[in-house]
């Protein structure tokens, strides 16, 4: 029979400060009654068989044994082997032991099982009565104490068997009371000492103590996978695992800490092509063994590439929905630090992988971010955008990020349907194919184009209201040379717009630049007047000024870089010479840089327009008077003024803007004294506006410090006025 081992553990000293009192008393109660009965049966048994021992030594029971039996000699044999055995011979006194030696020659009843009423030989009926009387005697008590005796295996020799006993040791009453003792003692200090709770300093100890083992686990499992990704791809996962961080003191620290490290680390082990699923015969074919692990690499890779990208888009979602888990230990507060994490990995993770799986649902995640009310949020996403832009050389993920961003327009209920493209996107590119062809790339680009001006149309003719429609205006005057013709029935929403007068001052500017780059380009074949265009510009020239719209300046020099530049033909003299006349007299009540970009400007149309050169002549050149306050440049009579203004700016404290006044009042030479320098002539005005800018407050080109010294005697006081003035002070103030 197999002993079954006590599993039980010793109650913790945090459990027994968790229980009530009544509890551990029942406890207590309980485990010395168990003791105190196995103590008692125990003692029961021994008492019982010591008891039948000498019950069997004061009568002489009839043998039990067969008389028929055979060999009677080894069956007394094997009985004297087994009550040596059995009974507790030292316990005896000498006269017993010698009689039970005798009756052991004569009978076996010793190797019966005393506690039971069934006799041995059943056949033997009449014998019966031997051990029922045995039963009935009563037992007396003992007054010296019994010592318990363990029988051990005896010894044989010639004189008979040597029986072999050990003394049991007794269990002591007066320790089980001092367990006893000791068990109220620390029930009454649970009882009397209740739990302490932990002052701020030590919670924070405590905090930081796990927060520096949870870094280092971190660190050890990225470490392991940068090491060899392969065979460390399983450790992704137990990463990953920590994004569910439930200790409340440190899981909104090392969720942010599990997020930042899974971006880096699919950052640097994700391949350089983008892991398609493998079909069935390539699932059925036998592959090297190099060749699986790459495979299974490649499957663990994508798989918990997905996963954390859904942990991610799930706790923007959280703080959108401002719903807390009933098993969350992260309060609200925490969602939007959380989100704002997630929302920056998802950026990071934008600009890094453009070539790797799930980048389409990256995009559809980030567009609508990039409208969000969160201002921290909006930028993150508008500048990942940005960086995709300049990135991207083959245009694919430009074309993805541009189709959301239509889709997201259209959302927004005030769009048209617009046709769809002809021709689908080629799906992907093939993993051996090193660069792309120039037609597919052009066509990439050229569909990515028509989406962006379908999106800006869209915004000008039905949202004119819309706070997108400065950014629609500037990205229209950047890139519309590259509109299509099918746009160009949409040109007159522009001048619409103008008209309106909800635009300011730079959005009219905007509107004014698209138009004239639309007619410079494939526009010019389009009968349109642009007077409209050139009234509205010349009409508000002097809303510019040294104040806030100085930076306005930029815009205008592009406008009439496109307008009377570029298209020379289409600009008569009348014009050319009121615009002339105007930007010397805005180059007035302007700050130097903008002062410098308008006379570039001015002695570039000087050359485009020889005849401007008679605005340098006082006298008139044909009938009427200048009218400057006059809206039709056409029609003010520029021919009869002179530029008189280069004369006063001739006197400006910037260098450069004397510089350019003494060579424009001198015809605009490119030789002579009067020539200007390389780094000024070839320069653009545009260019000289940026260079010579004084947004950080520092003066270019730098002012030459001199200390003169002054011979004679120093003036003070009133020794600086006139002499007929002091003259006169003296005469009234006696």
């Amino acid at each position: 029979m197999k002993v079954r081992r006590n599993k039980k553990q010793i109650t913790s000293f945090r459990k027994l400060i968790k229980t009530s009192k009544v509890k551990l008393e029942n406890k207590l109660k309980n485990k010395q009654f168990k003791q105190q009965s196995t103590l008692k049966k125990y003692r029961k048994e021994q008492r019982k068989l010591r008891q039948a021992v000498k019950d069997a030594v004061s009568k002489k029971p009839i043998p039990l044994e067969d008389p028929r039996e055979k060999q009677p000699g080894k069956r007394i044999e094997r009985e004297e082997e087994e009550e040596a055995a059995t009974l507790p011979l030292d316990m005896m006194d000498e006269d017993d032991l010698k009689l039970m030696k005798d009756l052991g020659q004569r009978a076996s009843f010793l190797t019966r099982d005393l506690s039971s009423s069934e006799p041995v030989h059943a056949k033997k009926r009449k014998h019966e009565y031997i051990i029922d009387k045995y039963e009935k005697i009563p037992r007396t008590l003992q007054t010296a104490p019994e010592k318990e005796l363990i029988h051990l295996l005896p010894i044989k020799d010639k004189s008979g068997i040597i029986p072999q006993t050990r003394e049991k040791p007794v269990i002591d009453s007066n320790k089980d009371e001092e367990d006893q003792e000791a068990a109220r003692e620390l029930e009454e200090e649970i009882i009397d000492d209740p739990i302490r709770e932990l002052t701020i300093e030590e919670h924070l100890i405590e905090r930081k103590k796990k927060l520096q083992e949870k870094k280092m686990h971190i660190a050890a499992l990225a470490s392991a996978i940068l090491s060899d990704p392969e065979s460390n791809i399983k450790k992704l996962k137990e990463l990953r695992s920590m994004l569910m961080e439930q200790d409340p003191d440190v899981a909104v620290t090392v969720r942010k800490l599990v997020i930042v490290s899974l971006m880096e680390l699919f950052k640097d082990i994700t391949p350089s092509y983008k892991i398609r699923p493998l079909t069935e015969a390539e699932k059925s074919t036998k592959i090297q063994k190099e060749t699986q692990n790459l495979r299974e690499f490649e499957e663990g890779l994508v798989s918990q590439y997905k996963f954390y990208l859904e942990n991610l888009e799930q706790m923007v979602k959280d703080w959108k929905q401002r719903k807390l888990k009933k098993s969350n230990v992260v309060s609200l507060k925490a969602y939007k630090g959380l989100a704002e994490v997630a929302v920056k990995s998802l950026c990071e993770l934008l600009v890094a992988l453009p070539h790797f799986n799930f980048h389409n649902n990256i995009i559809v995640l980030i567009v609508p971010l990039m409208n969000d009310v969160s201002k921290l949020i909006s930028e993150m996403c508008c500048e990942a955008v940005k960086k995709l832009f300049k990135q991207d050389k083959l245009g694919q993920a430009s074309l993805g990020v541009v189709k959301v961003i239509s889709g997201f327009v259209k959302g927004r209920n005030y769009e048209r349907k617009w046709k769809k493209a002809e021709e689908k996107l080629e799906r992907e590119l093939r993993e051996a194919e090193a660069s792309e062809s120039t037609e597919k790339k052009f066509k990439l680009h050229t569909e990515t184009l028509n989406i962006v001006f379908v999106t800006y149309f869209r915004i000008l003719k039905k949202a004119q209201r819309s706070p997108l429609l400065p950014a629609v205006l500037e990205g229209l005057a950047k890139f519309a040379h590259l509109i299509n013709v099918e746009f160009f029935d949409d040109l007159l929403v522009l001048h619409t717009l103008i008209e309106s007068g909800d635009l300011s001052y730079q959005e009219s500017l905007h509107c004014v630049q698209t138009a004239f780059h639309i007619l410079s380009g494939q526009g010019d074949v389009l009968n349109i007047d642009p007077m409209k265009f050139y009234t509205h510009l010349y009409k508000t020239l002097f809303k510019l000024h040294a104040g806030a719209t100085n930076e306005g300046v930029e815009i205008v020099l592009q406008c009439l870089d496109v307008m009377l530049t570029k298209s020379r033909k289409q600009v008569s003299q009348q014009r050319a010479l009121a615009f002339v006349k105007c930007l010397c007299t805005l180059a007035l009540h302007v700050l130097p840089n903008s002062s410098i970009g308008i006379l570039a400007t001015t002695r570039k149309l000087m050359h485009t327009f020889p005849k401007t050169d008679l605005l340098l002549d006082s006298e008139s050149q044909g009938s009427g008077v200048f009218l400057p306050e006059l809206d039709e440049p056409e029609y003010c009579n520029a021919q009869n003024t002179a530029l008189w203004e280069l004369y006063a700016l001739r006197r400006h404290y910037h260098p450069i803007v004397q510089k350019l006044a003494a060579h424009l009042i001198a015809g605009a030479p490119s030789e002579g004294s009067e020539a200007l320098k390389p780094e000024l002539s070839r320069r653009s005005a545009a260019k000289l506006f940026e260079a010579y800018s004084m947004a950080e407050m520092t003066f270019n080109p730098p002012v030459e410090t001199s200390n003169p010294k002054i011979k004679g005697k120093v003036l003070q006081g009133d020794s600086f006025l006139n002499e007929d003035l002091n003259q006169l002070i003296k005469r009234y103030s006696q």
